[in-house]
């Protein structure tokens, strides 16, 4: 059971992991958006053959080099972690999850740092199309390594495409298809790389108004805030359908989740959608959770019940509903999930046991149950609950993600409007008239940062305390180490990757404030 973990050791790992993740995470956004940025401004210098394109984009691909060197090394740190801090996870799943990091590996990353190679260093030795096509391949390369390393994470929020073997007590693929049109994985992909366009865009905005700011650089500035305004505002709008998509995929796969985005805890029907509130404690409990009431509330009318169902009128359950149960809603509770997959756990060790008594009819039979997919669907599927002893455990930290998600929606329009104004702006060419503006867009690039960290936020901690949805809780995937030892590579990952940020950030400002070659 949980009680028996340790829990300084799971608490540690989780924290070395999301150390790992944040600062990676720091990295990958910009590398998505300010590749295809630097694809549209040479595709722009190749048709026109204008030199002011190529004296741009060769600006803008040097801040994106030195930002994907990092991310290349954090990124390899992280995919370590899992068999060093979580070998129990790797060992149930490795056969699925390790499948979609390969392709990144073979395919996605190789294309990207092949390619790059010419994109950096072939501006004179190939000729201009051959150089135009690498960095495009640039952009789509990193497009499909974030496809494939999200693939893998959708899997854990909706295992899908797999079998429970019961000799090996591994999951093992069954359908590589089913892996990768994983409703989750499509949501995700499309949402966090648009997501990764937008911060891109910002970030070209927010550098180019310092220029407009110093009165340097102001067609280089001019140009680029136009491509990136015009490539930002598109990507912010797909954020948004995106997003309202993901959404309606979390309240079907992960009601759970979904309601602690809202606070909602007592289902109804015709639900509104909180746009802005104020979480206090409202005095109850759910086992040792504290139920949340919301003051300053602003609310638009029953748009989380069409967001969610499509009607107007839908039921959307609450936290109680989930974890009480509500039959009439057809909603069982978590203390007969936790039954269920009791009886699966069961079923797990008595087959273990006939194989080594050497009962061999018993084994097969004990066997034969987990192809049998009444008892897939009734009763493995929530083989996770086993690990539980009260039902509320399965409810994330309300406040966290309920916070996180309000903050990143609201930047997200933030964002759109940002872009609107840069676009009109250099329409009536009144960029530098507007300084209000430039500065507004010059500290909006950290927020760019803000939003894209929260997104994960709501997404990994919106989760807990599952590292599989409904198979796995994180407490069981840890893997059988000393906390100290991971206390220590704590200490050292939080050092080095504190360094290569300011390393970073460093080299850029310093690269900006030069500006481009002339």
């Amino acid at each position: 059971m949980i009680e028996n973990i340790d829990l300084s050791l799971v608490n540690w790992s989780r924290a070395q992991f999301a150390l790992t993740a944040i600062y990676h995470w720091l990295f990958v956004p910009l590398t998505l958006g300010l590749s295809f940025i630097l694809a549209f401004m040479e595709t722009i210098y190749v048709r026109t053959g204008d030199e002011i394109w190529k004296k741009i984009t060769k600006f803008w691909m040097t801040l994106f080099g030195i930002n994907f060197a990092i991310g290349v090394a954090t990124g390899i740190i992280l995919e370590f972690e899992f068999g060093t801090n979580w070998s129990n996870y790797s060992w149930f799943v490795g056969d699925i999850f390790g499948a979609p990091l390969a392709v990144e590996g073979i395919l996605a990353f190789f294309l990207e740092s092949t390619f790059v190679a010419v994109m950096f260093f072939g501006w004179n030795k190939v000729g201009k199309k051959f150089h135009l096509a690498s960095t495009w391949l640039v952009a789509v390369g990193a497009s499909l390594s974030a496809l494939w390393i999200l693939v893998a994470n959708s899997w854990m929020e909706n295992p899908v495409g797999m079998v429970f073997n019961p000799d090996t007590a591994r999951n093992e693929m069954n359908s590589f298809r089913d892996v990768i049109l994983n409703p989750v994985a499509i949501d995700k992909f499309t949402h966090t790389v648009t997501s990764g366009f937008v911060l891109a865009s910002v970030f070209v905005v927010g550098i180019s108004s310092w220029f407009l700011l110093r009165h340097r650089e102001e067609i280089l500035a001019k140009k680029s805030i136009l491509i990136a305004g015009i490539f930002g505002l598109v990507s912010a709008l797909l954020v948004a359908m995106t997003g309202d998509s993901s959404a309606r995929t979390i309240a079907k796969v992960q009601p759970v989740k979904f309601a602690s985005m809202e606070a909602h805890y007592d289902g109804s029907s015709g639900a509104g959608l909180t746009v802005i509130g104020a979480l206090t404690d409202k005095g109850e409990r759910i086992g040792e959770k504290t139920v949340y009431d919301m003051k300053l509330k602003i609310e638009l009318p029953k748009l989380l019940s069409i967001m969610t169902t499509g009607e107007e009128n839908g039921y959307v359950p609450g936290l109680k509903d989930l974890i009480n149960g509500n039959p009439g809603k057809g909603i069982m509770s978590v203390s007969e999930m936790m039954e269920r997959g009791r009886y699966a756990r069961q079923v797990l060790i008595d087959y273990k046991m006939a194989k080594e008594i050497g009962d061999e009819a018993s084994a097969a039979a004990l066997g034969a149950r987990f192809r049998e997919q009444d008892f897939i669907d009734n009763y493995f599927r929530y083989f996770g609950y086993s690990y539980f002893d009260h039902p509320w455990q399965v409810i994330p930290s309300v406040p966290v993600t309920f916070y996180s998600f309000r903050i990143m929606v609201g930047l997200g329009f933030f964002f759109i409007l940002l872009f609107i104004l840069a676009i009109s702006f250099h329409r009536q060419q009144t960029l530098e008239r507007n300084r209000w503006f430039l500065w507004v867009a010059l500290f909006s690039v950290p927020l760019a940062y803000l939003a894209s960290e929260l997104g994960w936020i709501v997404t990994e901690m919106g989760r807990q305390p599952w590292i599989i949805q409904n198979l796995m809780p994180v407490n069981i995937a840890v893997s059988n180490i000393s906390t100290g030892a991971v206390q220590t590579t704590f200490s050292l990952f939080a050092v080095l990757f504190t360094a290569l940020l300011i390393a970073e950030v460093s080299i850029m400002v310093r690269q900006i404030k030069n500006g481009p070659k002339h």
